[in-house]
């Protein structure tokens, strides 16, 4: 259950949906206009694949080290499981 709310596996999901659309849009719909604008850059393409490989970063990291809940040991006394 901890891992399931874990924020990089969040933010890996954010960063791979925004890093797929910009490289869609960087590879089929950067038009001359936009890279006049950028200086011959073509920004949507370069932050796409940056934006995947931190997506990777983030997957990776989440699953070579993942969140482990401390187990809560019972109180004395205590006969109910929490």
């Amino acid at each position: 259950m901890g891992r399931l709310f874990d924020l990089r596996w969040i933010i890996a999901l954010l960063f791979g949906i925004y890093g797929v659309v910009l490289l869609v849009l960087g590879i089929g719909f950067e038009t001359d206009a936009d890279r006049v604008k950028t200086g011959g850059f073509n920004v949507n393409l370069w932050m796409g694949i940056v934006l995947l490989l931190l997506t990777a970063f983030f997957g990776v990291w989440a699953a070579l080290r993942p969140v482990v809940p401390e187990a809560v040991p019972p109180e004395e006394g205590d006969d109910e499981v929490k």
